[in-house]
């Protein structure tokens, strides 16, 4: 993409390397970082890892979900790129699977040292557990609150949910924390942590000190937003101030020399424009989603103001986590009310 090509309030966002590494490849995006990427199956179909260089060992930020062709794809670059020195380290950003999901094989057969957060770390235990063979009644009572009709809660009850357990190695006990204000040589830099939420509770980002670098994982992405997400695990949850607040404070940081390594899609610079954006699309998908609303309405039936497309099919589920919280957003604002209908589903509408 060229500058050219973009709207021009888009052009303070730049992205040094127009083409992502190849399977099996690594990118050197500044001295000692390498950018490598593994897939994923869906629709964003791929994760960032990277690996910094140590001298004696590396460190590698995040994995990719656990699956056979994923730690055969690692297992490439540990023979390949990464193959003048040994992994010793393991950063995981946060705790969702693409970026936690190898990281119990990386402690397991490689004897790396696992940092993240606190959050992090017993989320992903918890989850871990929480393996089910259909859906719980606390999940289908949640759909129904939020509109998802009969015929597709009983098509969903029929099928294996989504298990964290399925795509995420066992973790062996004990990691290494990192939180808010901390600093942490990598390498051959000092970072300091910066944790966000909303996309993810304590999801760290690492900010070097010593040059423009910052890691920023799925709280700094470009051109695509994180998924706010409201599930049967909290259902009146508001992500999405955790999110607003987040960028407001990171924004306080942000400077346009900085060169973000995130967790999807390229590398970029731009980060107060984009931090800006960030904020700007979700208060602007909440002004009309409160437009919407001027009839009574279910989570289900609020894709359109929010997404401006039709959204069906697989990415139907994400689209309804994420309709739930810019909801209950609304809702501790003051700006909707809500009421149940016979069936149990939650009838949205902009307060009087």
């Amino acid at each position: 993409m060229t500058t050219a090509s973009l709207h021009p309030a888009e052009r303070g966002i730049r992205f040094p390397h127009e083409t992502p590494p190849g399977k099996g490849q690594a990118i050197e995006v500044a001295p000692g970082v390498l950018w490598m990427r593994m897939p994923l199956p869906m629709q964003l179909d791929h994760v960032n890892v990277y690996a910094l260089d140590d001298g004696e060992g590396w460190t590698l930020v995040d994995t990719g979900f656990s699956t056979k062709s994923t730690k055969r794809d690692w297992q490439a670059l540990i023979d390949g790129p990464l193959a003048t020195k040994p992994v010793r380290r393991l950063i995981v950003t946060h705790h969702h699977p693409d970026h936690i999901g190898l990281a119990g094989w990386f402690q397991t057969e490689y004897g790396v040292d696992l940092v993240t957060t606190r959050t992090a770390w017993l989320f992903a235990r918890m989850l871990m557990l929480d393996a089910h063979s259909q859906p719980v009644p606390e999940t289908v009572a949640y759909w129904r609150g939020a509109g998802v009709d009969e015929a597709e809660i009983e098509r969903r009850m029929a099928e294996r949910p989504f298990n964290f357990a399925d795509v995420v190695d066992p973790m062996p006990l004990g990691f290494t924390r990192v939180a808010e204000g901390d600093t942490i040589r990598i390498g051959g830099r000092n970072w300091i942590v910066r944790c966000g939420d909303g996309h993810a509770p304590e999801h760290a980002t690492f900010w070097s000190l010593d040059d423009d670098l910052v890691i920023g994982g799925d709280q700094l992405l470009p051109g695509i937003s994180a998924n706010l997400g409201v599930y049967a695990t909290e259902p009146d949850a508001d992500p999405v101030a955790e999110w607003i607040r987040s960028c407001e404070r990171l924004a306080g940081f942000a400077e346009d020399r900085h060169l973000v390594l995130p967790g999807h899609k390229l590398p970029f610079t731009g980060l107060p424009l984009r931090l800006r954006q960030m904020i700007e699309n979700h208060r602007g998908a909440l002004a009309r989603l409160e437009q919407h609303l001027s009839e009574p309405r279910t989570a289900a039936e609020c894709f359109m103001p929010l997404f401006k497309r039709e959204i069906t099919g697989s990415a139907a589920g994400m689209a309804l986590v994420e309709s739930v919280a810019h909801l209950n957003h609304l809702l501790k604002a003051g700006r909707v009310a809500r009421q149940r209908d016979a069936r149990g589903a939650w009838l949205w509408q902009r307060a009087a």
